[in-house]
């Protein structure tokens, strides 16, 4: 038997890299798969590549009416959530002398604020033994220049992890975050800062991982597929990295 065989998935920033491939890995186990994202012409694109029963939404993560939308039009169209896979996110790269207000609550609407109000939207719609996973990221750990606004709302979410499973430990529904270091992702593309400082950030981080690799969207999504699935049955209120050893050692 497949691992989510039956089970109702949510995964939002489903139009590529972490959450494109955590969507595949849960289809191709069995799940039916709602796939969010803010651009219809990608989530149209995905129709030729995706293979089950899924449904397409399109929705800003940091809107709290989509996200009411989302919720709704999942619990009509399959009745029920079973793992709720909070991707998306933004990445900013900002120093202290050119962190704006704008971009601060940018930066938290998207990643603290949209998977908080997406969680409460679909409270009452989430069957016992539910599982529930935030993407968080290393940086939460880890001090890197500029990085004010994107590690402190990552680290604000694993706070948000630690809080929601005392909450709905009672319910049966366990909640738990994945936690990716360098990954090989479309993310980076989606910056504020020149190219050039991109490659020179990403050139320097195979030297400070145990591995000597960037990871890639393939090994998020398996630990996605866990989480999400009755192997981490007793598992809850936990975060894991999956960095290569970069937070770790």
């Amino acid at each position: 038997m497949k691992k989510l065989e039956n089970k109702v998935a949510i995964v939002t920033g489903a139009t590529s890299g972490m959450g494109l491939q955590t969507a595949k890995k849960y289809l191709e186990e069995g799940a039916k798969v709602v796939l969010t994202g803010r651009s219809q012409e990608k989530l149209d694109a995905l129709r030729g590549e995706l293979t089950g029963d899924y449904l397409l939404v399109k929705a800003e993560a940091s809107s709290t009416e989509d996200s009411k939308d989302l919720i709704a039009k999942t619990v009509e169209h399959f009745g029920k959530i079973d793992v709720l896979f909070l991707n998306a996110g933004i990445f900013r790269v900002e120093t202290i002398d050119g962190l704006t207000e704008e971009i601060f609550d940018e930066v938290y609407n998207i990643n603290v604020r949209g998977p908080i109000f997406t969680v409460q939207a679909a409270y009452d719609h989430l069957n016992e033994g539910a599982s529930i996973i935030f993407n968080t990221s290393v940086v939460n750990m880890k001090g890197f220049g500029g990085m004010t606004a994107y590690a402190s709302s990552k680290a604000a979410l694993r706070s948000v992890v630690r809080t929601l499973a005392s909450e709905f430990g009672p319910k049966g529904i366990r909640v738990n975050a994945v936690s990716p270091g360098p990954i090989d992702t479309p993310i980076y593309g989606k910056h504020n800062v020149p190219q050039e400082n991109i490659d020179a950030m990403a050139s320097n981080f195979p030297s400070m991982v145990s591995l000597g690799r960037f990871g890639n969207a393939d090994e998020i999504a398996a630990t996605a597929l866990f989480l999400a699935s009755s192997d981490s049955s007793y598992i809850t209120g936990a975060e894991i990295p999956v960095d290569g050893g970069f937070a770790q050692v």
